[in-house]
């Protein structure tokens, strides 16, 4: 239904333009949950290399309807889970994620897919450039920092870790099965926002050369620390320390590691979009 789009107070400027879609008329895939107008992946992503040739099994993907048992039964390799970060990613997907097809892929494709399923390590060592490259090679792509935050409502934040069944915050040295947390989810059903990896988003930001917590700087109770605002650089060539200058892109929710620092409300901006750790994963939304 075409609508006409008026700014008022501004000389009546008026486009032509398609009524947005009603979110309520929104239908998610298994393997993500509607929150807002967004479908968010239940499940932080692993990461799935995928022969070209099994065009069944990549429908799937896309489709968000592919199995572990799928993805295992079809010869497809987890790339980097977090428990080693090992196999890699292959030399047609970079850290600087400008992959090259796999010859005679068609369409192109470098055959690595970004997937949200549960009972696995979710993958990690990847770059914000090469998980923006997986999640839209499934035909995804990454949370915007709002969605993230809206869809981590009523996470515990971040409670305590009894090692089974609370979120992962204190482990001594891996991140957990995806979903494994029985407690560790959203008042949406998103599993694992809070500890296990954190998450790349979708927003850049000026680089933090500092970090708080929000508990010291506003009251909100938790402790989750923020790691924001940038160090005031110019940009400029020459500036002494112009390092500060390359932007940063924004991590949430905390990892395995933070302990009462992970939360809801952490968030870091002073890794650039170029870094990559057994801490660091994401998740896809569409």
């Amino acid at each position: 239904m075409k609508r006409t789009l008026c700014a008022v107070g501004l000389g009546a400027l008026c486009v032509m333009g398609v009524a947005p879609a009603l979110a309520g008329t929104l239908k998610c895939p298994p393997d993500s949950v509607k929150v807002g107008n967004a479908c968010i992946d239940l499940y932080e992503a692993s990461v799935w290399q995928i022969a070209l040739s099994n065009t069944a099994l990549v429908q799937k993907v896309q489709a968000g309807t592919a199995t572990l048992a799928d993805l295992t039964g079809g010869g497809a390799t987890q790339l980097s889970p977090s428990s080693s970060c090992s196999p890699v990613y292959p030399a047609n997907f970079p850290n600087d994620g400008n992959w090259t097809p796999v010859l005679g892929s068609s369409p192109p494709s470098p055959g690595v897919y970004a997937v949200s399923i549960s009972g696995v390590h979710p993958s990690a060592c990847v770059t914000w450039f090469q998980a923006n490259q997986a999640c839209l090679l499934s035909g995804k792509r990454l949370l915007t920092n709002h969605e993230w935050q809206g869809a981590a409502a009523g996470t515990p934040d971040p409670g305590t870790d009894n090692g089974t069944s609370d979120c992962n915050i204190s482990a001594a040295g891996d991140a957990v099965n995806t979903g494994s947390r029985s407690n560790c989810k959203s008042s949406w059903g998103v599993f694992d926002m809070v500890g296990n990896v954190t998450e790349w988003v979708a927003d850049w930001a000026d680089r933090s050369v500092n970090c708080t917590d929000w508990t010291s700087q506003t009251g909100i109770a938790g402790g989750d620390f923020s790691c924001f605002g940038g160090p005031g650089t110019t940009g400029n060539a020459g500036e002494t320390g112009n390092f500060n200058s390359i932007p940063g892109a924004l991590i949430r929710g905390g990892s395995f590691r933070y302990g009462a620092n992970a939360g809801v409300f952490a968030v870091r901006a002073d890794g650039i979009p170029s870094d990559s750790s057994l801490l660091l994963g994401f998740r896809c939304a569409r």
